[in-house]
């Protein structure tokens, strides 16, 4: 079986890790700050704090933002599930919003009614949380504009997009704050792990206060935290991907542009979406929209090939259409809901060869036109 995606790692990274596990600290030692300094480097942001994956990030993103009972955050509902369940886990009520129907991002007009059902509804709205779907920035422009003038913070979930960049600047500079995850999956990979960048060094502090049990620099407990804590054989593995990054990134692209050009020739009315000019992509993803989705679906895994879907309207969930109700939100995502039974997420990552690739791409096109 191709899977739709597979971590790279190589004997560097084992002897990074096998170092670190030969040294006086297997956590909260300097590999940690390192990898820190490293990272924030690497994007161009002020600070960076580590945390033990991506869900932890956006969690301790909206304590940071203040996000509490009474408040809302606009959150697209195309996204996995954490970014809204971060938002509840701090009190707060997700407000979902659509998407643009050709690059599944955040759309900006809905948003706009979000923020204004919101208030509406009596809600205290703080932040918007833009999902960088698939690796694609969004449009960071607007979303500055939609923000400042509604005296919201902008956070960044892009979990997806680590490299990529929007108008020549990097993702982990576009928003307050930017969460990113090291999932196995994604650009690089400390197993498991997060980050923040911000350029504030108040909620820098107030990150590395709640991803340690709320303790202070003197172990006085002044906050209410958890343990999120990123060991440093993770940093380890971690600064051994981040010397990869741009290799990695590379071949991502390389097989994107393949799938770009090969699959116009599918039939079957196979659609990419859209990627926009001023924007560099990272394609952790590299999503199609696809008639009789499910039945391509399922021949695909019968020749042997992984794909998934990416995802299922967060809005639709069970859990999620009950918390609607029990809030008394109505929410209404066309965009989202119709190419959620058009999308399929083929395999793309460093590894997979062009033998591998021809392969999926010959099996796609005896599935549409067989």
């Amino acid at each position: 079986m191709i899977p739709y995606g597979r971590h790279s790692v190589d004997q560097s990274d084992i002897d990074a890790v096998v170092a670190a596990l030969k040294s006086d600290f297997l956590t909260t030692g300097n590999r940690v700050s390192q990898f820190e300094g490293m990272f924030a480097h690497c994007v161009g942001a002020e600070f960076a704090v580590s945390l033990s994956s991506g869900t932890a990030a956006l969690h301790a993103a909206m304590n940071a933002v203040g996000i509490g009972p009474g408040d809302a955050v606009v959150v697209p509902t195309m996204t996995f599930v954490a970014t809204a369940h971060a938002v509840v886990a701090c009190g707060g009520v997700p407000l979902f919003c659509d998407v643009n129907p050709d690059t599944l991002l955040i759309d900006f007009w809905s948003a706009r009614q979000a923020i204004k059902y919101g208030r509406g509804k009596g809600y205290n709205v703080k932040a918007i949380i833009a999902v960088d779907y698939a690796g694609q920035p969004c449009d960071y422009s607007a979303l500055r504009t939609l923000a400042d003038d509604n005296g919201l913070v902008l956070v960044a979930d892009a979990a997806h997009s680590l490299g990529a960049s929007y108008k020549a600047l990097r993702v982990g500079t576009l928003a307050d704050l930017t969460c990113f995850s090291f999932h196995p999956l994604k650009t690089i990979t400390t197993g498991e792990g997060g980050m923040i960048t911000t350029a504030s060094a108040v909620i820098c502090d107030k990150i590395k206060r709640f991803r340690n049990l709320g303790r202070d620099s003197v172990a006085d407990v002044v906050d209410l935290g958890l343990n999120y804590r990123l060991t440093d054989i993770q940093c380890a593995l971690g600064m051994s991907q981040l010397a990869k990054m741009a290799g990695f990134l590379a071949r991502r692209r390389v097989l994107a542009e393949r799938y770009d050009r090969d699959l116009l020739e599918c039939g079957g009315g196979v659609r990419p979406l859209t990627c926009e000019g001023n924007r560099s992509h990272s394609f952790h993803l590299y999503v199609v929209k696809l008639r009789d989705r499910d039945l391509v679906k399922a021949r695909l895994s019968t020749a042997n090939v992984g794909t998934q879907i990416h995802y299922r309207p967060v809005h639709t969930m069970p859990y999620y259409v009950k918390f609607c109700q029990r809030e008394g939100l109505s929410v209404s995502c066309p965009n989202a809901e119709r190419a959620s039974r058009e999308i399929l997420s083929l395999p793309i990552f460093p590894g997979l060869t062009a033998v591998h690739q021809n392969y999926v791409i010959d099996a796609l096109k005896g599935v549409l036109n067989g």
